[in-house]
């Protein structure tokens, strides 16, 4: 591979409406775009943290700076020939998953493209339909919630996602269950019990729910465990689920019954794909979750997300659901609460240059 340049873009498009959860609120989505140029092509990576601390300590500013500073600087003198070499040398680096994950996916796009196939193939999966589901945020009133799921599942997804956090999880999960009937339905709290709040999380059994996500610290394997003792309700791990080891660990001590794996926080779509082959040995399902990314990490959650362990419908939603206008053409479009990749190599989805300058915050190119 003969690697002419890398750029970074820093992205920032305004939600359509502000997202909260049990961490904070945010109102617009921050991306960095990775472009690396070699061969005559150009690869597309994302590296998607979220402004402040709103799932991680990582923020746009940190993870640019060690981007810019570190990362693509190191990884030009590396010269790595493929995917393969780039994530080997990005490991010996270390730093941020979300860092590293925006190099490590544009060398993804850059190898299947390279091979002619779509991104999924050169992951191991099958180009299929993908299932939607609909998450949504923490509202003032159960009214504006109930509003909000009313508003959105017009698009037909295929499951519903609510946020929690103590003093709000069984009075709107009730109203939910009482307007939608028997949707399915799971929860997300994003960390936000503790280890004493286990009796009142196994009376959420009450609601029927597919599964309950992250209730506890990320580091409280343990206490997971002893939560997925007391309910009927599957636990899933998400912010635990950082690398193979940790999901093994929560395995064997029966933390969960599922997990959520996120291509940034894991740092690429390799060790993405090893998380995946570990809960597929070990009979966990697993699902797709998302920030949400811009574009071009969203389309390739959905290429990961057509491994065979994907088992339940993915966080990926519409452009429509979450921004104002995204980077990418086509739009990812939920029709009947499904996704069907369009034809193409690498990532499939192109960057639309107007919205790329229109949104663009910073801008950094590097030769090598």
């Amino acid at each position: 591979m003969s690697l002419e340049r890398i750029t970074l873009s820093h992205i920032r498009i305004p939600l359509l409406e502000p997202f909260r959860i049990s961490n904070g609120a945010v109102a617009a989505k921050d991306g960095i775009i990775v472009r690396v140029h070699a061969d005559g092509l150009v690869g597309v990576g994302e590296a998607s943290p979220m402004a402040g601390s709103f799932y991680s300590d990582d923020t746009p500013e940190s993870v640019w700076s060690l981007l810019a500073g570190r990362l693509v600087p190191a990884i030009l003198d590396a010269r790595p020939v493929n995917a393969a070499d780039a994530h080997r040398t990005l490991e010996s680096l270390g730093g941020s998953p979300f860092a590293r994950a925006g190099i490590e996916t544009a060398f993804w796009d850059l190898d299947a493209q390279k091979a002619g196939a779509p991104l999924c193939v050169a992951l191991g999966g099958t180009a299929r339909p993908l299932e939607s589901g609909l998450a949504v945020g923490i509202y003032e009133t159960t009214a504006d919630l109930l509003r909000a799921v009313e508003l959105h599942m017009r698009e037909g997804y295929r499951r519903l996602k609510i946020k929690i956090q103590p003093g709000w999880d069984a009075a709107p999960l009730a109203e939910v269950r009482r307007q939608f009937g028997g949707i399915p339905l799971m929860v997300d709290a994003n960390c936000a019990y503790r280890r004493e709040d286990i009796p009142h999380l196994a009376s959420l059994d009450a609601y029927g729910l597919i599964m309950i996500e992250q209730p506890l610290p990320r580091e409280d394997l343990e206490g997971h465990a002893l939560l997925q003792r007391a309910m009927r309700t599957s636990v899933c791990l998400d912010e635990s689920a950082e690398d193979v080891g940790r999901v093994q660990q929560a395995i064997a001590m029966g933390s969960c019954r599922i997990v959520n794996i996120k291509i940034q926080r894991v740092g690429g779509l390799t060790n993405a794909k090893a998380i995946h082959d570990c809960c597929r040995a070990a009979g966990i399902p697993v699902w797709a979750g998302t920030m949400p990314e811009l574009g071009i990490g969203s389309a390739q959650t959905l290429h990961c997300a057509t491994l065979a362990g994907f088992t339940y419908p993915t966080d990926v939603e519409s452009t429509r659901r979450w921004f104002v206008e995204d980077i990418i053409d086509p739009p990812i479009i939920v029709q009947e609460g499904i996704i069907t990749l369009p034809s193409g190599s690498g990532n499939c989805y192109a960057l639309s240059r107007r919205a790329m300058k229109r949104y663009r915050v910073a801008e950094k190119k590097f030769r090598a």
